[in-house]
């Protein structure tokens, strides 16, 4: 390959795969909740997308084929470490910064809800809401049924409804 195809192939990345580096660490930080890691799978997704360029077929699908190849990364990761547990109330006491967007107490809450979330809920969840993908979208990329999506949702739901009202409750 010759420095102009180099190039050409550089732009080509750049334009198909950076916009959506945004999307991608916001997805997968929603996903392992830590800033980090996220940053670390983000390179690591990047790198193993600019060596598959020639297989994405439809450059339309660049960002939910980035997505799914983060969220493999992702899982890799789990695979070969085993990261060190944390007690969820002391981590929900200690709350970084980083993730509280303002002081109202219903924006923190639900935050904390939807990290409290298994991951079997929480990304689909993640995936409609904060990424606007529809449900079939959702199911496409984690390779299940619609049916499996909406029942996801659903679930995911309930529990957040559930634990925002036990919060209310307890709100002074």
């Amino acid at each position: 390959m010759n420095a102009a195809d180099s190039a050409r192939e550089r732009g080509r990345f750049e334009a198909l795969c950076m916009p959506f580096r945004a999307d991608v660490f916001r997805f997968v930080y929603w996903l392992c909740r830590d800033r980090a890691l996220a940053e670390d799978v983000v390179q690591e997704t990047l790198l193993r997308a600019w060596r598959s360029l020639d297989s994405l077929g439809d450059e339309k699908s660049a960002r939910p084929w980035l997505l799914t190849i983060a969220r493999r990364e992702l899982a890799r990761v789990f695979e070969r470490k085993r990261l060190p547990l944390v007690d969820l109330d002391v981590a929900n006491e200690a709350e970084p910064e980083s993730l509280a967007v303002n002081d109202q107490h219903e924006v923190e809450d639900m935050r904390r809800a939807i990290l409290k979330l298994d991951v079997t809920h929480r990304e689909p969840l993640v995936l409609q809401v904060l990424l606007g993908y529809s449900t079939e979208e959702i199911a496409r990329h984690l390779d299940i049924s619609v049916a499996a999506v909406l029942t996801r949702l659903f679930r995911a739901r309930q529990v957040l409804r559930q634990q925002l009202l036990g919060a209310e409750g307890s709100r002074p």
